[in-house]
């Protein structure tokens, strides 16, 4: 099954430079705390790399179980 990204906005992106507000805003994170799903591709890794001190990320499994 294709991986997910569950990545979470855990610092602020204040007093950091412009690229880097654009990229967690581009990611579709507005507010700490605030959790969004993407899929797991390269263009999303490279983001999360150039901010992942400001975000928590964790890979999951797309789908429920078939039960």
């Amino acid at each position: 099954m294709p991986k997910k990204l569950r990545i979470k906005l855990v610092k602020s992106p204040i007093g950091y430079s412009w690229d880097q507000k654009d990229t967690v805003k581009r990611l579709g994170l507005r507010k700490l705390n605030q959790v969004v799903i993407k899929d797991d591709a390269p263009q999303i890794r490279g983001m999360i790399r150039k901010v992942r001190h400001l975000l928590e990320v964790e890979e999951i499994e797309e789908g429920g179980s078939d039960a």
